[in-house]
């Protein structure tokens, strides 16, 4: 293993511990004790963020459920190196807030959810912050801060607020914006629509049961032995696809060999595919560092400990890693082609994750890849005699075409074919379930 991938292991073993996550909790919960703060949970919203949005329905709900405050602060947006790709970040939030709205129970501001053409202006979004900073600076109406979060969205997102002509107003707005948003930068973070308690950082709605669960470890829930679950009995639809009507499905599945939340969806996005039995066409992507694209440290922080708690949740061995970043990509990659034509794609795809984000295996290594393959059931020389007779890199290429032609840019993605019906879209390991209530209701569709 050279020394570079050694160092960047290293780095990612230690972010991704929950020893060390254990740590930094105490270490925050001692700072707070130190400065004589009383336990509380921080909440960064931003006005023109449709999970923003969500959050403050939900969090009316969660702050019921607990027995520790929650501290709203206001924030702005996350700038273009944290989007991943600023062409596409804002117009896929709105659609896929509002795709996932309608099970959380969340009633969104106009009919067609957050994908009305025109975005909520400037002067709006001032008008916005000010209505909500004039609360923050009445404690005692702090306590309504998600009731009028969410009216003074409704009104923004409808584009029916006045830009205040007053300069107090205005002043007072940027202030609390500057306030929350250097707050944020110094606890670690870059988004709208999260929280965060004693060291650890939850980002939007799907993130609630985790907070929610160590709190109740914490002895900070109301009723013993209580559960929470923002989205609705809905999403999770009986999905019964066979014969026919799976023939009529497609899914397009696309991962990276360098994706850790690819490592942690892959054995929920085979199980889903041996359960429905739709066709699978398996779609890899460089990753997206070796796309260009950027990651700040501080997100590349967040991801490695959500994908440990998302892979913990899930039960899915995640955490001895050998980031295979840069050359072991493209030697892996180059495998892909063969295990293919061998039907074993998704083997391949699974063993190469495995080894790269929970094994420890030294996929830098000609005798790691070998591993690889022996796991993934896959010959050797059988998967090795198609390097020079297929151009994987152009493969690739393809399928980072096909994802950005979708609107997505990250991993894992999926979409969803059938006939009659526009393409369904949809990006992360937190969206499998929707990908399966998709695909029930379009056989039921089929069916009918």
């Amino acid at each position: 293993m050279r020394f570079s991938t050694r160092i960047r292991s290293t780095f990612m073993r230690i972010r991704a511990s929950q020893r060390v996550l254990e740590r930094r909790r105490s270490s925050a919960r001692s700072l707070r004790r130190k400065n004589n703060e009383a336990p509380a949970i921080h909440y960064f919203h931003q006005v023109d963020d449709p999970y923003s949005f969500i959050m403050a329905q939900q969090l009316s709900h969660f702050a019921a459920a607990i027995d520790i405050p929650i501290t709203p602060h206001l924030v702005s947006g996350p700038t273009d190196a944290f989007k991943g790709d600023a062409s596409r970040y804002d117009r896929w939030a709105m659609e896929d807030a509002s795709s996932i709205a309608p099970f959380l129970g969340a009633p969104i501001p106009v009919a067609n959810g957050f994908s009305s053409p025109k975005l909520p202006a400037a002067e709006q979004i001032s008008a916005a912050n000010a209505e909500l900073a004039a609360l923050l600076a009445n404690k005692p109406a702090r306590a309504d801060f998600f009731t009028v979060a969410q009216t003074t969205g409704n009104a923004l997102w409808r584009h029916q607020l006045s830009p205040s002509a007053n300069t107090a107003s205005q002043t007072r707005a940027e202030t609390a914006v500057n306030a929350g948003n250097k707050r944020r930068q110094r606890l670690g973070h870059y988004q709208g629509g999260t929280l965060y308690f004693d060291g650890e950082w939850y980002w939007g709605a799907d993130r609630l049961p985790h907070l929610f669960k160590r709190l109740a470890a914490e002895s900070y829930v109301k009723t013993a032995n209580a559960d929470f679950n923002p989205y609705e009995a809905g999403s999770q639809a009986p999905l019964q696809v066979s014969g026919p009507v799976a023939e009529e499905l497609s899914l397009e599945y696309f991962p990276s060999l360098r994706s850790p939340y690819s490592a942690v969806a892959h054995p929920a996005v085979e199980a889903l595919v041996n359960k429905s039995q739709v066709g699978l066409e398996l779609r890899p992507v460089m990753p997206m560092l070796m796309r260009g694209v950027t990651a700040p440290t501080a997100k590349q922080r967040y991801i490695l400990t959500d994908c440990a708690r998302e892979a913990q949740a899930n039960g899915v061995p995640f955490g001895n890693f050998v980031d295979p970043f840069g050359e072991p990509v493209k030697r892996g990659f180059a495998l892909f082609p063969g295990a293919l034509a061998q039907g074993k794609g998704m083997a391949f795809i699974g063993a190469y994750l495995q080894a790269a984000f929970a094994a420890g295996i030294d996929i830098d290594s000609k005798k790691g890849l070998r591993q690889v393959l022996d796991n993934a059931g896959l010959d050797w020389e059988a998967t090795v005699s198609h390097n020079d007779s297929t151009n994987w890199p152009e493969l690739l290429e393809s399928n980072v075409s096909s994802m950005l032609d979708a609107g997505l840019w990250g991993v894992p993605s999926f979409r969803i074919s059938s006939p009659g019906e526009p393409d369904f879209c949809c990006w992360g390991q937190d969206r499998i379930w929707r990908v399966e209530h998709e695909l029930a209701l379009r056989s039921r569709q089929l069916a009918a």
